[in-house]
């Protein structure tokens, strides 16, 4: 499997590729791009440690190069965070970076499977989707929002108040990626019955614990070590499902024909990405009420992705 890391020299780009290094399966290749010039030095340093994984890094021009042939593109470029700041305030940063690097990707492994981190991840889909869409590749079933990190954030928040290992927690997160159209599935927590004042205490942590990591760094950065592990989490399940296993995230990705229809929820992926999507356990009255406030919300985050995309340059 070749899967190549797109912002590879950054905060979540550096530990990502560590965790691939050393988590891909025997023979796989892991290619590293970023714009940063010591891209090819971070390459080096990690072809010293001793897994059967080859590692090569590009720079600059290299884009494309650093993409041939690769089944799964992993984009976590762009600007990270900062206080006082929403994910929905990177945009007009991010969306130019996702829209130039896909755009490459679509020249240089069309049939790829693309993992985009790069926030606001409700607005970035969708750019990368309509630039798949332009250069006559896209495939929706191959399209991803990483929203791993609202799943693991839930499965320890879950785990801390249940007094249960994380190993047992699994939490469903659906919706979107970004405060309120973030939400977690409480009521439907295999094996662990919350009560509802802690289920109304848990839902804003969830939603906001990102701003909670970004506070506590006090301007030196934003979620970088547990988004690196999720987007490792989610790339792996990906590898695993393009070899032929059944897997189950959760993930962002168009659920319908309409082209609007993006939406974060348990989706069963296979060779060709998505294989199918399952129906959601029934939601509680509060779930049903926070889902209700968190369409229009993220509605207007798919369609400012989906005209920028397509306004002309």
């Amino acid at each position: 499997m070749k899967v190549s890391v797109l912002g590879a020299a950054g905060g979540i780009g550096q530990p990502l590729s560590l965790l691939l290094k050393l988590q891909l399966p025997a023979g796989s290749e892991l290619s590293l791009y970023d714009v940063a010039p010591f891209t090819p030095g971070v390459a080096v340093d990690l072809s010293h440690i001793p897994t059967d994984v080859k590692v090569a890094g590009f720079v600059g021009d290299d884009l494309e190069a650093a993409m041939q042939g690769a089944e799964i593109v992993v984009i976590p470029a762009g600007v990270p965070r900062k206080p006082g700041m929403t994910r929905d305030d990177l945009f007009n940063m991010n969306a130019g970076i996702v829209k130039k690097l896909v755009g490459a990707g679509a020249r240089a492994c069309p049939n790829a499977c693309f993992a985009i981190v790069t926030n606001p991840v409700n607005s970035t889909v969708p750019i990368a989707a309509e630039t798949l869409k332009a250069a006559g590749v896209h495939d929706r079933r191959k399209v991803f929002g990483v929203t791993t990190l609202d799943v693991i954030r839930a499965n320890t928040f879950v785990a801390e108040i249940a007094g249960k290992s994380t190993a047992d927690v699994d939490v469903n997160v659906i919706g979107g990626h970004s405060g309120v159209t973030i939400l977690p599935l409480l009521s439907s927590v295999p094996g662990v019955r919350l009560e509802q004042a802690d289920i109304e205490k848990l839902t804003p942590r969830i939603q906001e614990a990102g701003t909670e990591v970004v506070e506590a760094k006090a301007g030196a950065g934003s979620a970088t070590l547990s988004m690196a592990q999720a987007a490792t989490r989610f790339t792996l399940s990906l590898v695993s499902a393009l070899g032929g296993k059944s897997v189950t995230e959760c993930c962002y990705v168009q659920t319908g024909d309409d082209p609007t229809s993006y939406f974060a929820q348990p989706v069963v992926l296979g060779k060709n990405g998505v294989e199918s999507i399952p129906e959601l356990p029934a939601l509680s009255d509060y779930e049903q009420k926070l889902l209700g406030e968190l369409r229009g919300v993220l509605d207007g985050n798919i369609s400012k992705g989906i005209e920028f995309a397509n306004a002309e340059e």
